[in-house]
């Protein structure tokens, strides 16, 4: 979820798709975060402070906050995590969408600001990036662990708004910094500590311009990267040498989140057409994979 007043305001009115893809919500508020739970798509809406179900037939409201601000759901073991970007919390709700956990803090008793995104670590607990303020200057976005005993422990700081993050084919993590144009990466230790910084790649180098505002990072099920736009409707295809595979266009003013069916055969997009102001509508997209 980026510094949305940077960009124009556009046109309310949805932009054209692609003829064979599916327009699965005409009317999402800031659509964010989605993620599969066996055939069933789940997402946030960020500016509707709720989690949407889609079951390939009909939308139901699994879990609702006000006040919340919710820009991902992340598989926590057999619960889900819900970042809480406005509330400055972590939210641990049950399949059903009873909340059994709320974590306002880190191991050491400082604020979460901004959780915006996590991945599954594989042992039952999840990396999440902490952005910060919506602000471009200060650069005190983190990452934290949480365990799955609910205890977040610092793991990396000083990123440039940490965004949209995603375990790679390296075992790697990878972690997009949006206000730096960005996607970085960490070795992961058997205790979850991260180290060895790298830079993967910058979004100018695959074509983009100075404005590229990197926000959801997802590997692909060809193993390639999918890193969706905030400044465009572009999501970008890249390969593990970083090198640009393809740019899948959603004819959207946004393109900032994605996940992929059980099948790899289709990508699920969240995009944002209203990106001026609240509560930025947009849709939920299915397009199938070329």
């Amino acid at each position: 979820m980026p510094r949305a007043l940077l960009f124009a305001v556009l046109a309310l009115s949805a932009a054209p798709v692609r003829a064979e893809t599916t327009v699965i919500d005409d009317r999402a508020l800031f659509p964010e975060g989605p993620v599969m739970a066996g055939t069933t798509l789940l997402y946030a809406q960020y500016a509707g402070n709720e989690v949407t179900a889609w079951d390939g037939t009909a939308k139901t409201t699994v879990w609702r906050q006000e006040g919340c601000g919710p820009s991902a759901v992340v598989p926590f073991g057999d619960d889900w995590l819900i970042t809480c970007y406005d509330s400055g919390t972590l939210a641990i709700i049950t399949a059903d969408g009873a909340t059994v956990g709320t974590i306002g803090a880190d191991a050491a008793g400082a604020a979460l600001v901004g959780p915006n995104d996590g991945v599954p670590d594989g042992r039952g607990g999840a990396y999440v990036t902490l952005s910060g303020p919506w602000e471009s200057a200060p650069i005190v976005g983190r990452i934290v662990h949480v365990a799955p005993d609910f205890v977040a422990r610092p793991v990396a700081d000083d990123l440039h708004y940490a965004n949209g993050v995603a375990l790679g084919p390296d075992g790697r993590l990878y972690v997009n910094e949006s206000e730096a144009g960005r996607v970085i990466s960490f070795a992961v230790g058997e205790d979850g500590s991260l180290s060895d910084r790298r830079l993967f790649v910058r979004l100018a180098q695959l074509g983009e311009d100075a404005t590229a505002y990197p926000d959801g990072i997802r590997l692909g099920p060809g193993g390639n990267f999918f890193v969706g736009q905030y400044s465009s409707g572009r999501i970008l295809e890249v390969a593990p040498d970083g090198t640009l595979v393809k740019a899948h266009d959603t004819g959207a003013a946004a393109a900032p989140n994605l996940t992929f069916g059980a099948d790899g055969r289709v990508m699920y997009v969240a995009v944002v057409d209203n990106t001026g102001g609240a509560p930025y509508e947009g849709r939920v997209l299915a397009m199938p994979l070329d």
